[in-house]
C-alpha cells in the first residue's frame, strides 16, 4: 500500500515525526521547526535512520509565525539563511496528515503558576494560528494536535483557548471531537510509555473527504478514540526498572575531578551508551539525594510528606521555600513526567539507587521518553534535556500513527 505523506509542525528534535516514521505507513514531506539544535538532531535522524538523503531540504529552520516567508521562501535571513519555503519541498504533492502541537509552556499549569501574569502575555499562546494557515493551505485529510493538559483551563484573553481552538478547526472545514476531556486527553502510560504524561491529542477530520455530516464525524471521532485507538493500549504498565534499570551505575567520586574543562562529581560509565553521564553535582546535593532514596528503599518514607522535604532543604541549604524541590524515581512505577526544566536541573528526577546519588542523565530522560538508544541528541546537555522533555514520546507516536492509519482503511481512503 502507498503511504500517506505528513508535514509535521513544531517538530522539535521528532518525538511525533519518529513515531509516524516507524509505523512504516507514513513518508515524511516536511517538518518546521525555530531551534536550530532541534532541527540538526532531526536532520542527523532522519538521513542516518531513516534514510532521507535530502533531509536538509525536508526540515525548515525557520519562525512558522512568518507563515508566508515560510510557504514562498526566504533569502539570506541573519538567524535562518536561505531556503526554498514549502511550497517548493511539498511540490504539489497532497499532504494527507498534518501533525504537531505548539509549544506548552503557555498552557500548562506549572507556567502559568511561575508566571507573574500567568503566561496571559505570551505569544506562545496564539502559535495555534499559525499552525491553522499551514492547514489551511494544504488542506490535508487529517490533522493531529497535540498539547498539555493544561490547554482545557488557558484562557489568556478571558476566553478558554479550547474554544478558539474548536472555532478556528471548524472555519477551515475540521471536525474534532466535542468532549474534548473526555476523549482526547490521554494517559500515555496505557501505551507503552514508563511515565506519567497526560496530552491531549486532537485529531481533526476534514469534511472535504470525510463527509459534511457533523454528526457521522463525531461518531466517526468517538470509534477512533474508543476503540481504533485502544486496540493499541498496552496489557502492562511499564516502569522505571522497565526503562533504565539495566543502564550501567554511575557512582560518585570520592571528590570532584576535572576532563579538560569540565568538572565531574561522578565516575563514567564503562560502557558506550551516549550521553548516560550525569550532569555535576556538588557535595550537598549527592548527600540529599543519597538521604532521599535510601528512605525510599529502605521503607521509612520519612520524606514522602511535603513538609520534612521542606525541612530538609532548609536543614541541608540554610534557604527556606514554599515548595518541595525533591523528587525519587520509584523502580516499580512509571516515572514523573520528564519537562523541559530539567535543562536547569534534576532536583525531581533523582536516580532510584541510593548508591548513586544524582539525578537522571540525558539517555536515562531519553528511555523514559521512549527514544531509541540509537538516537543520537546532537546539542548541549542542556539542549538536549530541553528537547527531550518537549516531545513526545515516539512509542505513544507510533501506536497513535498506527490508528490513524487503521482509521484511513476503515474509511476506505487507502
Amino acid at each position: 500500500m502507498s503511504k500517506l505523506n505528513t508535514l509535521e509542525l513544531f517538530v522539535g528534535c521528532g518525538g511525533l515525526l519518529d513515531g509516524f516514521e516507524k509505523a512504516k505507513h507514513y513518508n515524511t514531506v516536511a517538518s518546521v521547526e525555530w531551534k536550530n539544535y532541534a532541527c540538526d538532531t532531526l536532520i542527523n535522524r532522519l538521513k542516518k535512520t531513516y534514510q532521507y538523503q535530502d533531509a536538509e531540504k525536508r526540515v525548515l529552520h525557520f519562525d512558522i509565525q512568518r507563515t508566508e516567508e515560510l510557504i514562498n521562501g526566504w533569502k539570506n535571513d541573519d538567524e535562518y539563511g536561505s531556503h526554498i519555503g514549502l511550497n517548493s519541498v511539498v511540490n504539489n504533492r497532497d499532504i494527507d496528515v498534518i501533525v504537531g502541537g505548539p509549544p506548552c509552556q503557555a498552557y500548562s499549569v506549572a507556567g502559568r503558576i511561575q508566571d507573574k501574569f500567568g503566561m496571559k502575555n505570551d505569544y506562545r499562546n496564539y502559535l495555534f494560528e499559525s499552525y491553522l494557515k499551514v492547514v489551511k493551505v494544504y488542506n490535508p485529510k487529517l490533522i493531529v494536535f497535540e498539547n498539555v493538559e493544561g490547554m482545557l483551563s488557558a484562557a489568556p484573553d478571558g476566553e478558554n483557548i479550547v474554544d478558539k481552538i474548536k472555532r478556528g478547526f471548524n472555519e477551515y472545514g475540521f471536525d474534532i471531537v466535542e468532549d474534548i476531556k473526555e476523549q482526547a486527553l490521554l494517559d500515555l502510560t496505557q501505551f507503552g510509555v514508563p511515565q506519567k504524561r497526560k496530552r491531549i491529542i486532537l485529531i481533526g477530520l476534514n469534511r472535504k473527504y470525510f463527509g459534511s455530516n457533523m454528526e457521522e464525524n463525531q461518531k466517526s471521532l468517538r470509534f477512533f478514540y474508543n476503540e481504533v485507538l485502544n486496540r493499541y493500549k498496552s496489557d502492562k504498565i511499564k516502569t522505571v526498572r522497565d526503562a533504565i534499570g539495566k543502564l550501567p551505575a554511575l557512582l560518585p567520586s570520592e571528590e570532584d575531578y576535572k576532563l579538560g574543562s569540565r568538572k565531574y562529581s561522578h565516575f563514567p560509565s564503562e560502557t558506550d551508551y551516549t550521553w548516560h553521564r550525569p550532569r555535576y553535582h556538588n557535595r550537598r546535593d549527592i548527600e540529599i539525594f543519597r538521604i532521599l532514596a535510601e528512605d525510599i528503599n529502605m521503607g521509612n518514607n520519612k520524606y514522602l510528606s511535603t513538609e520534612n522535604l521542606k525541612k530538609l532543604y532548609t536543614e541541608k541549604t540554610g534557604k527556606s521555600s514554599n515548595i518541595h524541590k525533591y523528587y525519587v524515581l520509584r523502580w516499580d512505577q512509571p516515572s514523573n513526567t520528564i519537562p523541559a526544566h530539567l535543562k536547569k536541573d534534576g532536583l525531581r528526577h533523582i536516580h532510584p539507587d541510593p548508591n548513586q546519588a544524582r539525578s537522571i542523565t540525558v539517555r536515562e530522560a531519553a528511555r523514559l521518553q521512549t527514544f531509541d538508544d540509537s538516537y543520537e541528541f546532537t546539542g548541549s546537555m542542556v539542549q538536549n534535556y530541553e528537547m527531550i522533555g518537549n516531545a513526545v514520546p515516539p512509542e505513544f507516536s507510533k501506536r497513535l500513527a498506527s490508528a490513524i492509519y487503521d482509521l484511513f482503511k476503515e474509511k476506505g481512503m487507502i
